[in-house]
């Protein structure tokens, strides 16, 4: 990609060693420092994301904002499609469907999201017909020229007056050379009532992770589990609040079968499934063994609307029985219908986030008024043990409620912020929600109507990123957690960026980002403590924090270079940690301030680790070069 910019911040330049002194008592007694996910990714790429559904537009869902389409759909051999709101229809949530007019062969064919991956393996499908039909269907998968790649013969047992539901399995004997595949679902028109049918909610799922139904794409899973996140804040940011009251995003709406998930128009221009719901979301926690951090609609939408204080109980009773139908027992209302959806057994939910920065969209009045108290007291009241988030910390934050901060900013605010958490107070613990470097540099303000600002995060950003989270880091007492936002990208259907993984229709090109290398580092060296240390130099260009894993008694020193003229020699001791004591010092660099990872390109982060020993004296002694992301951990 062309640089847009070609001057760096300000270069610091570097003489001596920096001597670091660790002390062995001292520091604050905490559970680390978190770092996780935040479910925006569906928000900002449409539905072709970690959802791993195949099929675009599946069930011709549509509102006044997006109404019903025939998106991503194609008639095959001259069949003529046309939308249909039959007096019997699916379901009331799924009221349009398809109908398929031809003469001999007819059908439908699908582009999927931009692309359909094909190779090896088994992909399973379903559909629904209504009319009367004495044939067979054939369900297939093919190639750009029309090349039959997988097929499957389904017997018809569709009626006149009903719908029925249709199963089958495809499994291709090779890798197609590229993902522009399409799927095709045909019949022969002859033998069906007025050589027409009507379809519906028509599905197709490759293998999933943990080989759950309607899960997720495995190799989206696989990066995140690689990058070990421990919490994930869902339902996202602003698809929670929706573009107003009535376009919020409902809980309720996203459980159970799917043809009882009406979909929604997002504030992301598109109309979405919610085929990842509520309760998919509990089993992605589940899967990848992640706290959840629920977000609750605190009755502000994008477009300015409020809830007045008269109105707003209804959505504080939501919020609870939301939180019963996670955490209740079979016994309650809400928790007898999590039993039935398939989960009897109760979910834990420590952290709820009530709205989302209710600071914008002129909500912050009312927040402070009466909306939160509102939540806060009710929640409070039913479940003391859940720790209760603000949406943003520009209020008095009261009672035992933390608070919730984004930054978006470009990377030298980034580093002039990593003292930020300082002289905060534990009794608030703040969740850094939303955090990710989105210009390279000082002066350059983020474009927020271009969205394709930066398909990928720059390696400058990254340190900057790192920078920051190691000024969180020693503050680990008053921080809960952070995470990158928003998490995946898309590449073909996108509306923000950067992000931290990003993709295509190909899973052998997703890239993992020189921003997801940064924070698998530093989560993969987690600290329960962090020590105290003393230095022969203030911070800047070298910053740092420094700790102990009481888990695997290791001492950890986390660092991050921002812009020095040279390398940086460091001189390390722990008080206790003796001479010979090895340890893996893990340095991450990277070509130039401005390399990206690319989809379909190699990884340009550079990871080194080496084992040193400490000298005479106890210390570690080592280089870091300009613009290097670092962690030692003693053996």
């Amino acid at each position: 990609m062309l640089h847009k910019y070609l001057l760096l911040p300000l270069l610091a330049s570097y003489g001596a060693a920096v001597t670091i002194s660790v002390a062995k008592y001292g520091g604050n007694a905490t559970s680390g420092l978190q770092y996780g996910a935040m479910e925006e990714e569906i928000n900002h790429c449409g539905e072709g994301g970690l959802y791993a559904e195949l099929i675009r537009n599946r069930a011709f869902q549509g509102s006044t904002k997006f109404p019903s389409s025939l998106e991503a759909w194609s008639g095959v051999e001259g069949s003529s499609l046309s939308l249909k709101n039959l007096d019997h229809p699916l379901s009331t949530a799924l009221p349009t469907s398809v109908n398929v007019k031809g003469s001999g062969t007819a059908g439908l064919t699908n582009a999927g999201f931009w692309g359909i991956d094909v190779r090896p393996q088994k992909y399973t499908g379903s559909f629904y017909v209504k009319g009367s039909y004495k044939g067979s269907f054939a369900a297939s998968l093919l190639s750009s020229s029309g090349k039959v790649l997988a097929t499957s013969k389904v017997a018809s047992k569709s009626v006149a007056n009903d719908w029925v539901q249709h199963k089958f399995v495809l499994t291709p004997n090779a890798k197609a050379s590229d993902s522009k595949n399409t799927f095709s679902l045909t019949f022969d028109a002859s033998k069906a009532s007025g050589s027409s049918l009507d379809f519906n909610l028509i599905s197709l799922f490759p293998p999933t992770w943990n080989d759950r139904p309607n899960g997720m794409r495995k190799d989206l899973m696989q990066a995140m589990a690689d990058m070990g996140p421990k919490f994930l804040r869902f339902p996202g940011g602003n698809n929670m609040e929706g573009d107003s009251i009535a376009g919020r995003w409902k809980w309720n709406e996203t459980i159970g079968p799917l043809t009882d998930r009406p979909g929604r128009a997002t504030t992301w221009k598109y109309q979405e499934s919610l085929g990842l719901g509520l309760v998919e979301y509990m089993e992605w926690c589940d899967d990848l063994n992640m706290e959840p951090i629920l977000g609750v609609y605190a009755g502000l939408s994008l477009n300015g609307e409020v809830v007045p204080e008269a109105e707003l109980d209804f959505y504080v009773q939501d919020a609870l029985n939301e939180i019963e139908f996670l955490t209740g027992s079979v016994d309650t209302e809400y928790g007898a219908l999590r039993a039935k959806v398939g989960h009897p057994e109760p979910w834990k939910i420590r952290y709820v986030e009530v709205g989302n920065e209710d600071m914008l969209s002129n909500g912050l009045e009312t927040y402070r008024a009466y909306r939160f108290a509102a939540f806060y007291d009710a929640i409070t009241a039913k479940y003391p043990d859940i720790q209760v988030l603000t949406s943003t910390i520009d209020m008095t934050i009261p009672g035992t409620a933390g608070g919730d901060y984004h930054l978006y900013d470009n990377a030298d605010n980034f580093v002039k912020k990593f003292d930020m958490f300082d002289n905060f107070s534990p009794k608030h613990p703040i969740l850094l929600g939303e955090i990710a470097a989105t210009s390279p540099l000082n002066g350059v303000d983020i474009d927020w109507s271009d969205i394709h600002f930066s398909q990928y995060p720059w390696w400058i950003g990254t340190v900057a990123e790192a920078v920051f989270l190691i000024g969180a880091e020693r503050n680990a007492d008053k921080v809960i957690g952070s995470t990158y936002a928003p998490f995946m990208m898309n590449l073909d259907n996108y509306q923000w960026s950067p992000t931290m993984l990003s993709f295509n229709a190909d899973p052998d090109q997703t890239a993992r980002s020189t921003s997801w290398h940064a924070w698998s580092l530093y989560n993969h060296n987690a600290m329960t403590e962090t020590l105290p240390a003393t230095s022969s130099d203030a911070f800047g260009p070298l910053y740092y924090a420094t700790g102990l894993n009481s888990n695997t008694k290791s001492h950890i020193f986390k660092a991050a270079v921002y812009n020095s003229t040279t390398d940086v020699p460091v001189s390390l001791t722990f008080e206790g940690v003796g001479r010979g004591t090895q340890a893996d010092l893990t340095i991450l660099t990277a070509p130039d301030a401005f390399s990206m990872n690319e989809v379909g390109g190699p990884n340009i982060v550079n990871t080194k680790t080496t084992k040193i020993k400490a000298g005479k004296k106890g210390e570690f002694s080592f280089k870091l070069p300009n613009l290097s992301i670092a962690v030692l951990t003693t053996n």
